[in-house]
């Protein structure tokens, strides 16, 4: 199990940026495929973006295609989720995910991850 410590967040008037940061504990932390989630009140989780465990790969919702970048920095086990020209419907709790068992395969499936963060929120104001 890895432990996932989420920071950055907060309110934003629409147009804005925010960076959130995801801090992993352990020393794998650059074999994981690592996902940023998110879910608004009354909806279901979505998924927001994902990134192979070297960095090289990375997949979008398209929801957010365009606007927001996902990064990793292996050498601090830090995942990253960069999000600009944010809109009101980017509102939402955001979470960070880890998948410690497809190393070689990005998911965009809630229940292929094993490790959550523990949520931070993201608001943003018309």
């Amino acid at each position: 199990q890895v432990q996932l410590v989420q920071s950055g967040g907060g309110l934003v008037q629409a147009g804005g940026s925010l960076r959130l940061s995801c801090t992993a504990s352990g020393r794998t932390f650059n074999r994981y495929v690592m996902g940023w989630f998110r879910q608004a009140p009354g909806n279901e989780r979505e998924f927001v973006a994902a990134i192979s465990f070297n960095g090289y790969i990375t997949y979008y919702g398209d929801s957010v295609k365009g606007r927001f970048t996902i990064s990793r920095d292996n050498a601090k086990n830090t995942l990253y989720l960069q999000m600009n020209s944010l809109k009101p419907e980017d509102t939402a709790v955001y979470y960070c995910a880890a998948d410690r068992n497809h190393m070689h395969r990005i998911t965009t499936a809630t229940h292929d991850y094993d490790d959550w963060g523990q949520g931070t929120q993201v608001t943003v104001s018309s």
